[in-house]
């Protein structure tokens, strides 16, 4: 196996795995979770 096939496979999944964080992220289902996390910081105890 050349190193710059290697490379490329590499790239090729990095970018795979970044797009389905971005999917993930965006995701309708995590809407709530991740609202109440972003209020935390605003919270009284």
């Amino acid at each position: 196996m050349d190193i710059n096939l290697l490379r490329g496979v590499i790239t090729v999944v990095t970018f795979i795995v970044f797009v389905g964080i971005v999917v993930w992220a965006w995701s309708g289902r995590n809407r709530a979770r991740f609202e109440e996390a972003a209020r935390l910081p605003f919270e009284q105890d």
